[in-house]
């Protein structure tokens, strides 16, 4: 039922400020696994589990990072189903969901939670936040290190290196000497386009909406105008870093989703973005981690069936066709 406090939209009212524009909450769990003597959480292998959904961005970080470094025997991972109450939080599948993506199972690590409200409460039982995915779970101190995708990818850079072999420690996503470049992308990144299409998709007023609309695009334009400078395929040219995972998440979502579901609808990556869209499509097409860890049924049916405020039959839109294009449309 709808409080007060819940309005029967799901979402609490404070996530809006008095212009009616989307602000998004901060995250809570904010520890790191260190090799530091002493350290609460030191890196070990399959001592640390991460709960994600293919559907949602932020998460999907996690599992790109988890793949280029090579750490899937390393740490385990559970999917919860794409389908998100927006008062009960996300639901943990069952055997007969049947979904897409090997690891969208129960939760293996505690068979009687149905949702992930379940852990938060597990690790904290006062808590009061968001029952927001990816977290990074402790199975021997049965907590959460993190639910903080920014933090947890970064631990996963490094952190985990003395179980890997010599390539995968080779991987260096964060390089020193764009350490700056890639710190400044990221703050405007986040804010005006991961951050961005959400805040032209839930905002409460015309005027909100149509600043972010005009904000989000014309750091789009930034985007191609940096990416047709570049003399390699990634964003800062010859090696994938930081900033193209970040950026992805968001990227591989605009066509098929936030066109329609959030508005962002003055135009298509596939159609006016040539730079970025052959960005995407290199990442999609010829680097596994990104290929592999993207499920558009989950991403679809999420953001469609979920967002109901936006969406109240939950009808799933057919196109775009396909959802992305093969690399030889490129050329």
């Amino acid at each position: 039922m709808a409080t007060a406090e819940t309005p029967s939209n799901g979402l609490r009212p404070d996530l809006w400020n008095e212009k009616g524009e989307f602000q998004r909450p901060t995250t809570q769990f904010r520890n790191f696994i260190s090799k530091e003597p002493g350290a609460r959480f030191p890196p070990s292998r399959d001592r640390y589990h991460l709960y994600v959904s293919y559907a949602c961005p932020w998460a999907h970080r996690a599992l790109i990072v988890r793949k280029l470094k090579g750490l899937e025997s390393i740490i385990s991972v559970t999917s919860v189903h794409y389908v998100m109450s927006l008062t009960d939080s996300w639901r943990f599948c069952t055997p007969e969901d049947n979904l897409p993506m090997d690891d969208c199972t129960p939760d293996p690590l505690h068979p009687e939670f149905k949702r992930l409200k379940q852990l938060y409460l597990h690790a904290n039982p006062d808590y009061q936040g968001r029952f927001s995915v990816p977290v990074l779970w402790d199975k021997k101190l049965e907590t959460i290190v993190s639910n903080e995708s920014s933090e947890i990818i970064r631990m996963l850079y490094t952190e985990f290196d003395e179980f890997l072999p010599q390539d995968k420690r080779a991987v260096d996503l964060y390089p020193e000497h764009l350490r700056n470049k890639i710190d400044e992308v990221n703050e405007w990144t986040y804010d005006n386009v991961n951050n961005g299409v959400y805040k032209c998709g839930i905002a409460k007023t015309q005027s909100a909406y149509h600043d972010a609309v005009t904000n989000l695009f014309t750091h789009l334009r930034y985007i191609e105008a940096h990416l047709e400078g570049q003399s390699g395929p990634y964003y800062f040219g010859s090696t994938i870093t930081e900033a193209d995972i970040r950026l992805y998440v968001t990227i591989v979502r605009f066509d098929p989703v936030y066109v329609s579901l959030f508005k962002t609808n003055r135009g298509m990556i596939r159609f006016d973005y040539p730079h970025i869209h052959g960005w995407l499509l290199n990442l999609y097409w010829n680097v596994k981690a990104f290929s592999d860890t993207t499920s558009f049924e989950h991403v679809k049916n999420h953001y469609f069936m979920s967002l109901t405020m936006l969406n109240p039959n939950g009808i799933v839109p057919d196109g775009p066709v396909p959802d992305i294009l093969p690399l030889e449309d490129l050329w």
